[in-house]
C-alpha cells in the first residue's frame, strides 16, 4: 500500500466518557469535519490522519455505545456501521476499540462483543497514566494475548499520546487479518470478562477499601444526599467569594479602557459606537468570566473524582418520582453548563417519552450563559454581607435560584408523568468509577477550553448582537424639536415602549424590554445591551462611565430587580436552544410546546414576584 492508495478507514468505538473523542482529536488534529448521520440528528465525526509511515487512513469517531444489542439510536448507528448496514457508509477496515483503562471491568465486556464481529481490530488502553497513578497494574502483553488481538496504551490527552498506537495500526494495515481468537456467539460474556480481569489486571487493595469506606457515606440515603446538598451550597458560595477580586479588576480595566478610548477619539457616532456600545457591551459581559470558570473548575473536579456517577446514584429515586429516568441525570447535568449539549445527550436514553420529559425540562436548568445576568442583578441588589454565621447572602440567593430551577424541572416532569399512560419505573444500571484525585493539568486544559468558548461567544454572536443594539438605539437621530432623551426617539427605543406595555405589569421597563430581545440569541448579551442602553441613556459623558450596578440601584426598584430574577429562570431559551429541540425530536410542534409552556412560566412567576414585593414594600 501507498500514500496514493485509498485510505483506509479506521472506525473508533467504545462506552461513553472513555476518551474516544478525545482520541480522535489527538489523531487528526484540525483535519476533520463534522456533519450528520442521513436521515437521523446523530453527529458524525470524520477526520484524516497521515502516519509517519506515509500511510493515509479516514478517521471516523463513532457514537459512544455499551453494547452492540442497541438500546438507544446512538447504539443503533455504531452496531450497523461497523458491520457495514449503515445506508450510505462503507465498512470500516479497522476497528479501534477505546477503553477507559481505570474501570475495565465495564469496558472489557464490550471489546469481548466487538471482537465478536470478526474484524482486523486494535484495543487502545486509553488513560493508562491515570491507571498507573492509581495503582492498577495491567499486563498489556498478557492482556494481548488473551484476547488475541493488538493491546496499547495510549494517553488521548498528552501530546503524542497515541504514537504507539499509529504504529501499531500501520502495522496491521500491512497485513490485515482476522483476529486469531473469537469467542462463539451466546458465550457468556460477563464470565469472560470476569477471567480476563484475573488473569490480567490487578487491583490496589488500599483503593478499594478507601472506595468501601467512601461509598458507605457518599451512598447512605440520608448522609449522602446531605453531603451532595453541601457540595452544592459551597460551590456557590466560592462563585463569589473567590471571583469578586478578579471581577474587579477587570471591572476597573474596561472602565479605564473606555474613558482612555473616549478622550482620544473625536466626539460623535464613531466614539459612541467604540465606548458606549463595543467597550461597555463587551465588557459588561467579560467581567463574569471569572465566576464562570469558578463554577466549571467545581464540576471538572467532581467529574474526575468519579463523584458524579455517585450523585446520579443518589438522585435516581427522586428523579424517578418525579417521572425522570436516572438517566436523565446526565443529560440534565450536562445543561448547566449549556442546554444544546443536554438535549443532544438525551440520545442515550432508550424510553421515547423519558427522553422526550428530559428535553422539555432541560432548558430549566440554570445553565452557564444565565449566569452573568444572575451575577449583575443580584450584585445590585443583593447585599453583600455575612449571614447565619458567616454565609454570604449573595452566595445563598444565586445557590436559591440554581435550586429553583431543578425543582421547577421535577415538578414540570412530574405533571407530565401524569399526562403519560405509560407510568412504569425504568431502573438505572449504573458502573461506579473508583475514586480518584483530579488531575490539575486535566482541569486546567478543561477550564482553558470553556474560557475559549466564552470568549468567542463574547467575540462573535455577542459583539454582533451588540453593535446591531447600538445602531437601533442610536438611528433615527431625534427630530429638532425633540424634548425627550435621543434615545427614546430610536427604532429600538420605540420598540421597548411598546412591550413595555405587555410587560410593566411585571416591574419591566422599556430597558429591559430592549435587552429580552437580543437576550434571545445568547442569555449574556441580556447583559451587555442593558450596558449598551444606560451609557446611551446616561445625561451626561461622566454618568455613561458609572458601572452599570449602580445604574440599576438608582432606576430600579427591589421588586424589579426579583422579578427579572426569576424571569431568567423559566425564561425561554435562546433560539440555538429551540433549534436543537427541534432537530432532536423532528418536530415543531414539541418545539413551540417548549417555548410556550417556558414563556408561560416565566411571566406567571415574575408576575406574582413582583406583585408580591409591592404589596411587601420592596416596590
Amino acid at each position: 500500500m501507498n500514500a496514493q492508495a485509498e485510505p483506509l478507514r479506521l472506525a473508533l468505538l467504545g462506552n461513553p466518557n472513555c476518551g474516544k473523542t478525545a482520541l480522535f482529536n489527538q489523531l487528526t488534529g484540525s483535519r476533520q469535519k463534522v456533519a450528520n448521520y442521513a436521515g437521523v440528528t446523530v453527529e458524525r465525526k470524520e477526520g484524516r490522519l497521515q502516519s509517519p509511515s506515509g500511510r493515509s487512513y479516514a478517521v471516523l469517531d463513532l457514537p459512544g455505545a455499551y453494547s452492540l444489542n442497541p438500546a438507544s439510536l446512538d447504539e443503533a448507528i455504531t452496531r450497523d456501521l461497523c458491520r457495514g448496514f449503515y445506508p450510505g457508509e462503507a465498512a470500516p477496515d479497522v476497528l479501534v476499540c477505546v477503553v477507559d483503562a481505570t474501570n475495565l471491568r465495564l469496558h472489557l465486556r464490550f471489546v469481548l462483543e466487538v471482537r465478536q464481529m470478526g474484524k482486523p481490530m486494535v484495543v487502545a488502553l486509553n488513560m493508562s497514566d491515570a491507571a498507573a497513578r492509581r495503582g492498577i497494574a495491567i499486563d498489556r502483553e498478557a492482556l494481548e494475548r488473551e484476547l488475541g488481538v493488538p493491546v496499547v496504551e495510549t494517553v488521548a490527552v498528552r501530546h503524542h499520546g497515541a504514537r504507539a498506537l499509529v504504529e501499531r495500526i500501520d502495522q496491521l494495515a500491512a497485513h490485515l487479518h482476522l483476529p486469531a481468537v473469537q469467542l462463539e456467539a451466546g458465550a457468556d460474556l460477563h464470565a469472560e470478562t470476569r477471567r480476563l480481569l484475573a488473569a490480567t489486571v490487578r487491583m490496589p487493595s488500599r483503593t478499594a477499601r478507601i472506595d468501601d469506606t467512601l461509598d458507605r457515606w457518599l451512598l447512605h440515603p440520608v448522609f449522602g444526599l446531605l453531603t451532595l446538598a453541601v457540595v452544592m451550597f459551597l460551590i456557590f458560595q466560592a462563585v463569589y467569594a473567590w471571583a469578586t477580586p478578579v471581577m474587579d479588576l477587570i471591572e476597573a480595566g474596561t472602565g479605564a479602557l473606555g474613558e482612555w478610548v473616549g478622550a482620544r477619539m473625536a466626539e460623535g457616532p464613531l466614539a459612541s459606537l467604540m465606548v458606549d456600545g463595543i467597550i461597555a457591551g463587551l465588557g459588561g459581559v467579560i467581567v463574569f468570566l471569572p465566576q464562570i470558570l469558578v463554577l466549571f473548575a467545581f464540576i471538572l473536579a467532581l467529574e474526575e473524582s468519579g463523584y458524579l456517577p455517585r450523585a446520579a446514584f443518589l438522585l435516581d429515586r427522586m428523579m424517578a418520582g418525579a417521572g425522570l429516568s436516572g438517566r436523565s441525570f446526565i443529560p440534565l447535568l450536562s445543561s448547566f453548563a449549556c442546554a444544546i449539549p443536554g438535549i443532544m445527550a438525551t440520545r442515550s436514553i432508550q424510553d421515547p417519552r423519558d427522553r422526550l420529559a428530559t428535553i422539555l425540562v432541560a432548558p430549566l436548568m440554570t445553565c452557564s450563559a444565565r449566569l452573568p445576568v444572575y451575577a449583575l442583578l443580584i450584585g445590585a441588589f443583593i447585599p453583600s454581607r455575612q449571614v447565619w454565621g458567616g454565609f454570604n447572602l449573595q452566595g445563598l440567593v444565586l445557590f436559591g435560584l440554581y435550586m429553583a430551577g431543578i425543582l421547577s424541572a421535577l415538578a414540570v416532569s412530574w405533571v407530565m408523568k401524569k399526562w403519560r399512560r405509560d407510568k412504569g419505573e425504568h431502573p438505572l444500571l449504573l458502573e461506579l468509577p473508583s475514586y480518584r484525585l483530579p488531575n490539575p493539568r486535566d482541569l486546567l486544559i478543561g477550564l482553558w477550553e470553556r474560557a475559549l468558548i466564552f470568549l468567542k461567544r463574547v467575540g462573535g454572536i455577542i459583539f454582533a448582537l451588540t453593535v446591531l443594539l447600538w445602531v437601533l438605539l442610536s438611528f433615527p437621530a431625534a427630530p429638532a424639536d425633540a424634548t425627550m432623551p435621543a434615545i427614546d426617539y430610536s427604532l429600538a427605543g420605540r420598540i421597548g415602549h411598546a412591550l413595555a406595555v405587555v410587560f410593566a405589569p411585571l416591574g419591566f421597563n422599556w430597558q429591559i424590554c430592549i435587552a429580552l430581545i437580543p437576550g434571545l440569541a445568547a442569555r449574556e448579551v441580556a447583559v451587555s445591551s442593558l450596558a449598551t442602553v444606560y451609557a446611551l441613556s446616561a445625561a451626561d459623558d461622566d454618568a455613561a462611565a458609572q458601572a452599570l450596578t449602580p445604574l440599576l440601584q438608582d432606576g430600579w426598584s427591589l421588586a424589579t430587580g426579583l422579578s427579572l430574577l426569576v424571569w431568567f429562570i423559566y425564561a425561554p431559551q435562546c433560539i440555538a436552544t429551540w433549534a436543537a429541540i427541534k432537530r432532536e425530536t423532528g418536530s415543531w410542534r414539541t418545539m413551540a410546546v417548549a417555548a410556550g409552556y417556558l414563556f408561560a412560566l416565566a411571566y406567571l412567576a415574575s408576575l406574582l414576584t413582583y406583585q408580591v414585593a409591592v404589596r411587601l414594600g420592596a416596590g
